[in-house]
Order: C-alpha cells, then sequence, then structure tokens
C-alpha cells in the first residue's frame, strides 16, 4: 500500500520547516552565474559579503499559505493605551505564541492608532473565534487596553503581491539609474 503525499502531512512539514534553518538552502551558483554572467567566485563573495554585511538572512521557500487552506489575510490596525502596562505584556506574550499572526509591530501615522498586526486565518468566522478564544478570554483587562480596533480583510483578486526584497532591488536600481 502505497501513502498518499500531501502538502499537510508530516514529512512535508518538516521539510518546509527545515527549509526556514539558515545555512539549509544554499543558491545555486550556476544558475545566478547563467542569468548574470557573473563569475562564480564573484557570485560567492558578493553573497558572502551580503550576509556578512546583514543583507541577506537566509535563503528560503515562499510558501503560497491559501494552498493550505488559509483564504484569509488580516490587516488588524489598534489604538492601545499603552499606560495599560501589565494587559499589553500579556497581549504581546499571547502574540509571540499565535502562529496565525505573523507580524506585529508599533505604527506611526496621522490618526490614534498604534499598533499593526498581520494574520492568517482560514475564514473571519475561525478568526472571531480565534480572538475571543485566545485573547479576550485570557487577557484580563483587554477590552481597557484596546481602545479602537480596525479589523481589514484582504481579498482577491490581489492586483499587485511582490516580495519585499524585488521592491527594495527595483527601488535602489533605479535610485542608482541601473534599470
Amino acid at each position: 500500500m502505497s501513502l498518499q503525499m500531501r502538502p499537510d502531512d508530516e514529512v512535508r512539514l518538516k521539510v518546509l520547516g527545515a527549509l526556514l534553518e539558515k545555512k539549509v538552502v544554499m543558491p545555486a551558483i550556476e544558475r545566478i552565474k547563467r542569468k548574470t554572467g557573473l563569475h562564480k567566485a564573484t557570485i560567492k563573495s558578493s553573497l558572502a559579503f551580503l550576509e556578512k554585511f546583514g543583507m541577506i538572512e537566509s535563503y528560503g521557500p515562499k510558501v503560497i499559505f491559501k494552498k493550505f487552506g488559509y483564504n484569509l489575510e488580516i490587516l488588524e490596525l489598534l489604538q492601545v493605551d499603552l499606560s495599560e502596562k501589565q494587559a499589553f505584556e500579556q497581549f504581546v506574550k499571547e502574540v509571540q505564541k499565535d502562529p496565525h499572526v505573523y507580524m506585529m509591530a508599533p505604527m506611526i501615522g496621522s490618526g490614534n492608532l498604534n499598533i499593526v498586526l498581520k494574520h492568517i486565518h482560514k475564514n473571519i468566522e475561525s478568526f472571531h473565534t480565534h480572538s475571543i478564544k485566545n485573547y479576550y478570554e485570557r487577557i484580563p483587562g483587554l477590552y481597557k487596553l484596546i481602545k479602537d480596533r480596525q479589523i481589514f480583510y484582504i481579498a482577491a483578486p490581489e492586483y499587485k503581491n511582490k516580495p519585499r526584497t524585488d521592491s527594495i532591488i527595483n527601488i535602489i536600481k533605479q535610485e542608482k539609474g541601473l534599470e
């Protein structure tokens, strides 16, 4: 009896997880050479320089989360009362443990919103259920901490979705007149 491979089975998830570790995935020097016309030594020394300089952290996969059934990306903007220190610390702890939240950062803008979060979930209902169970039921004082909350569900079609790396490379090329 042959086992059916699935993208979300234990073996494939182990492989994907390992690909995120530093020094597991290395660039294909020959492909870079064919694409750029540069010598292998130049490519290797350039990569070493960029890694040492802190420009490249790692090489890894870009996983399409929608292929796993996570069809909803959420942008959540909060106005939090930072004087509610204990509630804020507990909120940050819960966010750190939450695999659905892949980014949380302070935000500065023209209004009073001061925290941005990015999540992935299967659907709106699972997002709201998860928020209540993992935050509102667990953190005393959360209602005092969060003064305003705006939630945006990112929908298809995406008119543009490129990696930030592509953007910065193209911006720098444009600034230097290399395009």
